[in-house]
């Protein structure tokens, strides 16, 4: 949460570019996922941030 907050939060527009961040940090990445065949339905996805990066695990 705290990642995407602070990646959706600009000094001057606030909180606006947030539902950009979940894009870009969440859809895409979901997106991409599922193109690959990597999340299939009923898959568990779980994002996480880990030393600053994004880590997805798919169960």
């Amino acid at each position: 949460k705290a990642y995407i907050a602070e990646a959706g939060f600009d000094p001057v527009y606030g909180a606006r570019p947030l539902k950009r961040a979940l894009y870009e940090v969440v859809e895409d990445r979901l997106a991409e996922l599922i193109l690959e065949d990597k999340v299939v339905e009923g898959s568990d996805v779980v994002f996480d941030v880990q030393n600053g990066e994004i880590k997805v695990n798919i169960s």
